[in-house]
């Protein structure tokens, strides 16, 4: 195997590993020893990708950015939430790349309670995801708030249910929180014909 390419494969172990304990033990409970020992690494391999827990979740932040990413570059993907099948769309989105990643939701949470410099990373990254969604919003004629609050409530909703999800039916799920967020935008319920 070629250097780049072991590399390569160094690093997506050392990620995946940190997700399966990040998913069983927490973020907190988790040393980089447990995290190279469950990649069958070396402590130095990790140090070669890594400098340290922090830079290793915030590559794994990324990789949740490049999910939502991919959402968002759907063809099927609308910009306007008056129209309920646009918060449909992305709700179920938000579901599959929170589910997707799960363990390192949860990891980017603890992190931030206990490292000021994580929660700053944090708090920028939610920033850049509220500027891609704020678009969004802008059809709605009687926005009950401003946009910043109105997507900061929606995301604390969407966070606090995504962590029920594995006890709700993720089509459940999806149309409560759907028809919730569409009533707070736009101050109606969804037509009847569910469009």
């Amino acid at each position: 195997m070629k250097r780049a390419a072991q590399a390569a494969d160094t690093r997506a172990a050392l990620l995946a590993a940190a997700k399966r304990l990040f998913a069983s033990r927490g973020y907190l409970n988790t040393k980089i020893t447990d995290i190279t020992a469950e990649a069958g690494r070396s402590a130095g391999s990790f140090y070669t990708h890594f400098t340290g827990k922090e830079e290793l979740l915030e590559a794994l932040l990324a990789e949740v950015s490049e999910a939502g990413d991919r959402q968002a570059e759907r063809p099927e993907h609308k910009a306007d939430f008056t129209d309920p099948q646009a918060i449909r769309d992305h709700v179920a989105g938000y579901s599959r790349v929170y589910r997707e990643h799960a363990a390192t939701m949860l990891a980017l949470q603890q992190a931030a309670l206990v490292d000021e410099n994580f929660a700053r990373t944090l708090r920028h990254w939610r920033r850049t995801q509220f500027e891609d969604l704020r678009d969004h919003l802008r059809h709605i004629p009687d926005l009950p708030t401003s946009p910043e609050v109105a997507l900061t409530l929606l995301a604390s909703m969407f966070d606090s249910i995504g962590q029920l999800w594995p006890d709700i039916p993720e089509d459940e799920a999806v149309e409560v929180i759907t028809r919730f967020a569409y009533r707070a935008l736009n101050g109606r319920d969804v037509p009847a014909d569910g469009a």
